[in-house]
């Protein structure tokens, strides 16, 4: 069984199978014969939800994306799915000008396989405009000049007959390639008691594929449209059975992908094993025994392989963080910091982090630091207060303030747009300020887009977002910790968003709480794939949970030897992540400067004062000095930067 999701396998408590699909039409003969089994719970979704479902434990099987199979690895393909052997009608690049005109191309980004196929092909074509995500129905409305989209399922179907200039995706990769392609496949974790889900998979399938033109024509009439068009994208479009020639499309893909640094390269008989693809009513073998990430590799060789630039599957991952010698993980997170920084240059940065109230609605389990509105003890710092605090880092040559605080119903947007202004004029200091909690419950008290906060937000002085309140995005876990937090995906729509307008972020993950050690991976997978669509995350730091009497959880996995494997594990994953921050705040300087050996290439900030996790009893502070000490001492050279990791001063 896979790690990745191993703790939630197995039937629901309702004793049914759970079985995950995407509700698109192409999908619909195969799953159409469960969703009246009373021995099964369907669900129908995006892809990409799909796809977080089978690696998070909440489904038994799902039919997903195969960038996700590459991506997570630990998993067998069965021999039924979603492919195309030319045309595909529904997955499509549209544009009002010639090619070698556009310079945007909006995404639907639901699914993760077109969107790296739809890289793949304007590679091929010598073209590399900005990737920018949209909604399906705002990326149509934007199509014109030098921005095209890629439009993708239902909504794309025949969507190339409206604009001058189209890409059908899937003849673009049978001209190019000479193969089939596939979309999406039917995938079980390795070694699970299946038989069950199985003989229900391929008797559905049986029965759909029987009966598509009827299903193609009942979607027709549901939409008010000619059915023939559907008919023949059902019937003559899209295939359901996974052969060899198949086989050989996946494995194009996945050395295309890697070659672009999108995917972990793969060996073919890594994704195929010794198994023979079996007809649809057969459940006995699968189309891929051993998908990406399979237990052939050995923990050394993924090491080569990471410090060599590859990427590592999530199944991969997770084996390294488990299994490798300490000091063999520290090793190799030190070789990519030196491959992707200057390596003899720790840098810090002077600023000051600024809690501006404590007033919170949310009530996390693990923090110590809030008071609910209308308690006795809740306070809002007052201008004066707030100067006297940011005066002592322009005396201190700081450059900028970290400000975050709690989810305050009394504070509107107006009053945020004013303080930045002010802070501004008054100060000159950089603003990395309000975590993505904060700017979606401005957002909900004011009726506003996440977009349109960012945007007055800017506007009024704000240059980056801290990554905060990121705890571990995985829902399961967040949901126990903190469930009136927002989802994993809200937190990373708001960082997108910001991405987008311009602004940069950090990316953090506080463990040690219920999460477990597959969960840590699924959140660094999530970073890593969000930093493909957007290179906008600056660096990356991790910390374990501070414990103390009444924050209403037990601490969990923690201690030193664990902050330093999870921090280099993150180094190895975050392939795309230039930076990686020591956590001296919470583990100390003497641990801090160890991990600069474990991937590290950066301090942090001079800690004039920090109220959260010292609420939870971790005091450390520092200052300037002291910092650029402490990493000489640790054989390094120091400089300052500013948020963007630009150097402020010569390395000394």
């Amino acid at each position: 069984m896979s790690d990745v999701a191993a703790h939630d396998a197995g039937e629901s408590r309702s004793g049914r199978l759970r079985i995950a699909s995407v509700g698109y039409l192409n999908a619909a003969p195969l799953v159409r014969g469960l969703a009246d089994d009373p021995a099964v719970e369907l669900a129908l979704d995006r892809p990409r939800e799909i796809a977080r479902r089978l690696a998070e434990g909440e489904a038994d099987t799902a039919l997903i994306p195969v960038a996700a199979v590459f991506e997570q690895g630990g998993l067998e393909l069965l021999d039924l799915g979603v492919s195309c052997d030319g045309p595909v009608r529904s997955v499509v690049l549209v544009a009002a000008r010639p090619w070698d005109e556009i310079r945007t191309v909006l995404l639907d980004a639901s699914s993760r396989t077109s969107v790296i196929l739809a890289r793949i092909v304007l590679a091929w074509r010598g073209i590399k405009p900005k990737f920018v995500r949209r909604e399906p129905q705002q990326a149509l409305a934007e199509i014109g000049g030098d921005v095209a989209a890629l439009v993708i399922g239902d909504p794309a179907i025949d969507l190339a007959e409206q604009f001058a200039h189209s890409i059908d995706l899937g003849a673009e990769w049978k001209k190019r390639s000479g193969l089939p392609f596939v979309f999406a496949a039917w995938a079980v974790r390795q070694g699970e008691q299946r038989a069950p889900l199985l003989e229900r998979l391929y008797r559905a399938a049986a029965e759909g594929e029987a009966a598509a033109a009827e299903i193609a024509r009942a979607y027709a009439e549901a939409k008010g449209e000619p059915a023939e068009r559907f008919v023949s994208y059902l019937t003559k479009n899209i295939r359901h059975r996974l052969g060899a020639r198949e086989r050989e499309g996946l494995l194009r893909f996945s050395e295309e992908a890697a070659r672009l640094g999108l995917l972990p390269p793969v060996a073919p008989e890594a994704v195929f094993g010794a198994g023979e693809s079996h007809p649809a009513t057969s459940p006995r073998a699968p189309l891929a025994r051993r998908a990406p990430g399979s237990a052939s590799a050995s923990v050394d060789t993924l090491l080569d392989r990471v410090v060599e630039g590859g990427r590592l599957s999530g199944h991969e991952a997770l084996r390294v963080y488990r299994e490798a010698d300490l000091f063999a993980l520290g090793m190799a997170a030190d070789a990519v910091r030196k491959r992707k920084v200057r390596a003899d240059v720790v840098t810090y940065i002077v600023d000051r982090n600024v809690n501006y109230t404590n007033v919170c609605t949310t009530s996390c389990r693990f923090c110590a630091f809030y008071r609910p509105p209308g308690h006795a003890e809740g306070w809002t710092l007052t201008r004066e207060q707030l100067g006297q605090k940011l005066q002592e880092v322009v005396d201190a040559g700081g450059v900028q303030i970290l400000l975050q605080g709690g989810l305050n119903p009394a504070l509107r947007i107006e009053w945020y747009e004013d303080l930045f202004r002010w802070i501004k004029a008054t100060y000159g200091l950089g603003l990395h300020a309000l975590s993505p909690e904060e700017i979606l419950y401005i957002g909900q008290l004011e009726g506003l887009t996440t977009e349109q906060v960012l945007a007055r937000l800017h506007a009024a002085g704000l240059d980056s977002v801290p990554g905060g309140g990121a705890e571990i995005l995985v829902d399961r876990v967040r949901r126990q910790i903190a469930k009136a937090k927002c989802t994993s995906d809200e937190w990373l729509g708001v960082m997108r968003a910001a991405h987008h307008l311009g602004l940069r972020s950090s990316a953090t993950m506080m463990y040690g709480t219920v999460d477990r050690d597959d969960d840590r991976i699924q959140h660094l997978l999530k970073l890593r794939e969000l930093q493909d669509e957007t290179a906008g995350f600056t660096a990356f730091f991790c910390w374990d949970f501070q414990y103390e009497q009444g924050t209403r959880i037990a601490p969990g996995d923690h201690g030193t030897v664990l902050y330093l494997r999870t921090q280099a594990i993150a180094r190895l994953v975050l392939d795309n992540f230039d930076h990686v921050g020591s956590s001296w705040v919470t583990q100390g300087p003497a641990v801090g400067q160890i991990a600069l050996r474990f991937g590290a290439d950066d301090w942090g900030s001079v800690m004039f004062e920090e109220n959260v996790v010292s609420s939870a009893g971790t005091t450390f502070r520092t200052t300037a000095s002291t910092i650029e000490q402490q990493i000489h001492a640790a054989g390094f050279k120091h400089a300052r930067r500013n948020v963007r990791y630009a150097y402020l001063t010569e390395p000394t």
